[in-house]
């Protein structure tokens, strides 16, 4: 009897063991890498960075209020937030090449644009000016009818949490929006939680229709997320934002499985351009970065005009601060 309890007390132990060394932290940039871990726990830890060099050009007057950004077909689209009902294509020295305008359809705040193989999606779900909005929208457009008469579908959605539809204060509710990306069958959203400063995960279909966003997870940003880029290739989530003082960072997702953002790798970096009310973001290769700031006046700080930034993470571990 003594003896088949040490054989389970071994095999117990052996399990233990083997069980701890298949998770942990599996990138090799965190600080607690983690070489023998074979599933990753979501439990890295990073340096402290911050981004100081970046190429600026300043951006028309006519997207003084630029506030989504995407890139294809070699060419940057980028919109207002709330003035016309026009997408803008910029070359890659941010000139405007190509004014667009989206017939049948309103803006009452587009804060974010991204996009498929196939369709552009364009959220009309910006929420922070009463916090009551019952006419959240997503616009879906055929990129192939795009410069003849763009073909528009339209999602709409709210959030099964929110239950109190009387007006509220600017820049005070948590179902506020300005990010979200296309996956190959989901889009998933990013709020801008004004009180709690965090970004909620939800998830809705790519197909017409009035959905009920699906709560998936709280983030823990320790800011205002006001964009997103999604890099299938490398598994990536990059989302931009500032905090209430207007210090802008990026906020990366990496190695995420389905839908368990919890387990996934998340690392904040600071980017240096203070003032910069940073409204959109993207990468096609998860190295070099754009990113588009409205334009921004206050009598005390002066004016930052509307810009396209380019910053690179290619040196990010030389560049590592503690």
């Amino acid at each position: 009897m003594r003896f088949q309890l040490l054989i389970i007390l071994f095999c117990w132990i052996t399990f233990q063991n083997t069980t701890s060394a298949q998770s942990g932290c599996t990138d090799t940039l965190a600080k607690n890498y983690d070489s023998n871990a074979i599933e990753n726990d979501g439990s890295c830890i990073y340096k402290k960075l911050k981004i100081k060099e970046f190429t600026s050009i300043i951006l028309s007057d006519t997207l003084n209020e630029t506030s989504g950004l995407v890139e294809w077909d070699d060419h940057f689209y980028t919109h207002n937030d709330d003035t016309d009902l026009h997408l803008y294509q910029l070359d890659k020295k941010g000139s405007v090449t190509q004014k667009i305008k989206l017939n049948g359809i309103k803006n009452k705040d587009w804060e974010e644009i991204t996009q498929d193989k196939t369709h552009f999606y364009l959220g009309d779900f910006g929420n922070n000016s009463k916090g009551n909005r019952t006419d959240l929208t997503i616009y879906k457009i055929a990129k192939d009818s795009l410069f003849d008469n763009p073909n528009i579908e339209i999602i709409t959605f709210s959030y099964p949490e929110q239950t109190d539809f009387s007006k509220q204060k600017s820049n005070t509710t948590n179902f506020d929006c300005e990010a979200f990306i296309a996956t190959e069958n989901e889009l998933f959203l990013f709020t801008k939680q004004w009180t709690k400063n965090q970004t909620a995960v939800y998830r809705l279909p790519k197909e017409p229709g009035n959905y009920q966003a699906e709560y998936l997870t709280t983030l823990q940003v320790n800011g205002l997320i006001t964009g997103a880029n999604y890099l299938a290739s490398k598994n990536l989530i990059s989302l931009c934002g500032y905090s209430k003082k207007l210090n802008p960072f990026l906020f990366l997702i990496s190695d995420w499985k389905n839908t368990n953002f919890d387990k996934a790798n998340k690392r904040k970096i600071k980017l240096s351009l203070p003032f910069h009310q940073i409204e959109a973001i993207s990468t096609t290769n998860g190295t070099d970065y754009f990113i588009t700031n409205e334009r921004f006046s206050r009598k005390v700080i002066g004016t930052v005009e509307q810009q396209l930034h380019l910053f690179t993470l290619e040196n990010i571990k030389e560049d590592a601060e503690m």
